[in-house]
């Protein structure tokens, strides 16, 4: 999951927008700061949880929350948690010392998953076909013709010119124009068969398309905040009002998850959440 962020770019920057709004959301505190809650909001959205270690005073209280990272934690089987180590070394915690957020899972309550499983297959296919492109163009095959002569005005130099010509159109430079004047030619003198029309057959505008717009409904993301540019004149509508509506339906209920967090944390030391605006606001904002 962690490797499958740079398979292409919106789903690799959609889990950190989601974690800027939670952040731009979020109040910190003593008890929680803001690096800490930055690093398992981005643990949620990659991984579907979240760890955090409880340090406590002498009295057993909760005075602060140590993010430790998902892609390390284990659950063990006979109860607590486990952090695997450089050096398969292991570092055990009992299950009274760590927090763990997670995104129920209906076929098990072990480990949390993320939303974009079903994506998955269409961000590799939206890195396949980037890769084709970028190998096609660094292999020079894109010359795909046969340049075909029937000419007897062409002498064998000319020819042998010709053929060195078209042999360096390959690699750098590759798309260098070429003059050929046959003095007494005929119209059919030179054709040019094409027999790789890369723009026809690849589709690669169509794929990537596709599976873009996959990607952005796997993770539940409005068009107008994936940095995705309208294809219609009239765009895609209030983006304030996109922002709060898909805060409140997205980014809030993942607030209320991390407040089993706060709930250990000693009173003094919790974090909060900033007030959603209200209406009036809302409409103050838009008019201005």
């Amino acid at each position: 999951m962690a490797k499958l962020l740079r398979a292409n770019a919106h789903h690799g920057a959609i889990p950190k927008f989601k974690r800027n709004l939670l952040l731009r959301e979020f109040i910190a505190s003593a008890g929680c700061t803001a690096q800490t809650m930055s690093r398992a909001a981005l643990d949620y959205n990659v991984f579907g949880e979240s760890y955090f270690y409880k340090h406590c005073n002498a009295f057993g209280q909760v005075l602060e929350l140590e993010h430790l990272m998902a892609i390390n934690m284990r659950v063990k089987v006979d109860g607590g948690f486990m952090m695997l180590l450089p050096d398969n070394k292991e570092l055990e915690f009992d299950q009274d010392e760590i927090v763990h957020i997670m995104d129920y899972d209906v076929e098990q309550n072990i480990y949390g998953i993320p939303d974009y499983l079903g994506g998955v297959q269409s961000a590799l296919l939206n890195e396949a076909a980037t890769l084709f492109r970028r190998r096609y163009y660094s292999n020079g095959a894109h010359a795909g013709y046969i340049f075909y002569t029937n000419d007897p005005d062409l002498s064998e130099a000319d020819e042998q010119e010709l053929q060195a010509q078209i042999s360096g159109s390959k690699g750098v430079g590759n798309f260098r124009s070429m003059f050929v004047n046959i003095p007494g030619g005929n119209e059919n003198a030179i054709k040019i068969i094409p027999i790789g029309d890369f723009q026809a057959k690849d589709e690669l505008e169509k794929v990537k398309n596709i599976t873009r717009n996959d990607i952005i409904a796997a993770w539940r993301m409005n068009p107008a905040l994936a940095g995705i540019i309208p294809e219609n004149s009239g765009g895609f509508g209030d983006i304030e009002k996109i922002d709060r509506v898909y805060t409140s339906n997205e980014i809030r209920p993942i607030c209320q998850l991390f407040d089993q967090a706060n709930e250990v944390l000693r009173e003094d030391r919790r974090f909060s959440w900033r007030e959603p605006p209200t209406t009036d606001q809302s409409t103050a904002n838009t008019s201005n």
